[in-house]
């Protein structure tokens, strides 16, 4: 039996002091590190006063940056390559994910992963497959990998944020049409927000985005 390796990374608890009511998880890019994506929690936690938000870092050291942090290597860009990364990654995630419902309380529908670039990819492939519907994936300047088996794979549907800037010349911009267009086929209700003169980054107005985002999930009757 494959021992999985172990998650570990920044949180910060409900801003309300009160019990959890959601986790949010965040998955930092190729190269970085939890540290780098947990900033996000002050602006989200105004609109979610109750959520858990827990950024860990990537269980691989980069290969390309060495004092950072990878979930796959991308070495290689193919798309055969980079479904094998995401594949490999999917089962050390999802025993986190679990792990941490479990500690909290939780159920799926209070579950939200927030992906950037590579976190994008892994959020964006692992979130049809989980057997229960999280309550919402974000995927930032990211790309839907391994598209042509997600029909034979869904699980579930989640309400799905895509976000990404027009000159972005780390990820293709047109990725997000493209994922776009295969999930809506495949059942996932989609919002997709193409920015302009952003590049490959996470602005205030991205947060802004998400925190909206979220707010119209969690908080409808407010």
């Amino acid at each position: 039996m494959t021992t999985l390796p172990l998650l570990t990374g920044p949180s910060r608890s409900p801003a309300s002091g009160g019990p959890a009511r959601q986790l949010v998880v965040l998955l930092h890019g190729v190269g970085a590190d939890g540290s780098h994506l947990i900033e996000m929690a002050p602006l989200l936690s105004t609109k979610l006063p109750d959520a858990v938000f827990i950024a860990p870092d990537a269980p691989f050291p980069c290969d390309m940056w060495p004092e950072g942090r990878q979930w796959f290597s991308l070495q290689d860009r193919t798309p055969g390559a980079l479904a094998a990364g995401v594949r490999a990654a999917t089962p050390i995630l999802d025993q986190f994910l679990d792990q941490k419902l479990a500690e909290l309380g939780l159920t799926d529908d209070q579950l939200v992963l927030i992906g950037f670039s590579q976190g994008a990819m892994l959020s964006l492939f692992d979130a049809p497959r989980r057997p229960k519907a999280m309550g919402a994936v974000v995927g930032i300047a990211g790309a839907l990998v391994s598209d042509d088996t997600l029909g034979a794979e869904v699980k579930s549907t989640t309400p799905v944020l895509l976000i990404h800037g027009d000159e972005d010349r780390a990820v293709d911009p047109g990725c997000m049409y493209h994922a776009t267009s295969v999930l809506t086929q495949h059942g996932f209700a989609v919002t997709a927000s193409m920015y302009s003169g952003l590049g490959h980054v996470i602005d205030e107005r991205v947060q802004e985005a998400v925190a909206a985002f979220l707010n119209d999930i969690f908080n409808k009757s407010s």
